[in-house]
């Protein structure tokens, strides 16, 4: 009799909406088909949620550390600039976001005094909204921008490095110094899946005025989006053709940057 039922005993494999469940977990870091005890997430999900939570928490709160190994080895090869701007607190920055485009005073001089003007690239770090995704992506992506910039035959600015930072200082930066093409590699808000994405926004010629209508971007620049080779790769690409166009913004597409 035991013989018997187990010859009608159901398969032991994974049935096909496991198997596209699992195929749609691999493909996401989204929170999809977890499951639940109860009216509840079950325990281990709740306790990864809380822990990405915190981390986001931490990576919008904590000050970007220039001295962490990645980017006391990247400042020994590109000696920067550091300024601020005038969101003289985090608390400041978080509750006011128009003083996190504008630079201090005693920032504006110091970029002028170890400046030179015209660069045809000027690439700035900004801690942005997530110090984390900084300290994750930028100790790989500064040099292959560099790498890339110099295969081009293009000047490339002493970096500059702002802290409480949002993207109109992009404006500043381009009438204090009027690159071509400034670069602005900042931290993402993070969200629940990563707290280390990376954005790069590009803009020719920025002044005054300038909106996002005026920018490009590449987001998602993290282990789990758009590689670091990959980023560097695209950016320069498209600072090649904001310097063929004469313009950035809505106009400009990436598609001809991918296609040139």
């Amino acid at each position: 009799m035991t013989e018997h039922l187990e010859l009608w005993a159901p398969s032991a494999g994974p049935t096909s909406a496991e198997r596209t469940a699992a195929w749609l977990r691999a493909a996401t870091p989204a929170r999809i088909f977890a499951g639940r005890a109860g009216s509840s997430y079950r325990t281990a999900t709740l306790l990864a949620l809380r822990g990405d939570h915190a981390a986001a928490r931490d990576a919008v709160s904590a000050p970007l550390d220039l001295d962490a190994p990645g980017m006391a080895a990247l400042a020994d090869r590109f000696p920067w600039t550091v300024v601020a701007t005038m969101a003289d607190s985090r608390r400041r920055y978080l509750r006011r976001p128009d003083l996190g485009r504008r630079l201090t005073p005693q920032a504006r001089q110091a970029i002028r005094a170890e400046h030179g003007p015209g660069p045809d690239v000027q690439l700035v770090i900004g801690d942005g909204l997530s110090s984390t995704a900084v300290l994750a992506q930028v100790p790989a992506l500064l040099p292959l921008l560099h790498e890339g910039c110099a295969a081009r035959g293009w000047s490339v600015g002493r970096p500059i490095v702002v802290r409480q930072c949002r993207v109109g200082v992009l404006n500043e930066i381009g009438e204090l110094l009027d690159p071509a093409v400034v670069v602005l590699l900042i931290g993402e808000r993070p969200g629940l899946a990563t707290a280390e994405s990376l954005s790069a926004y590009l803009a020719y010629r920025p002044r005054p005025g300038h909106t996002d209508a005026d920018r490009n971007l590449l987001s998602n620049i993290h282990r789990a989006g758009i590689p670091v080779r990959e980023a560097a790769s695209r950016i320069v690409g498209l600072v090649d053709t904001l310097m063929a166009e004469g313009r950035s913004g809505v106009a400009v597409k990436e598609a001809a940057a991918l296609e040139s």
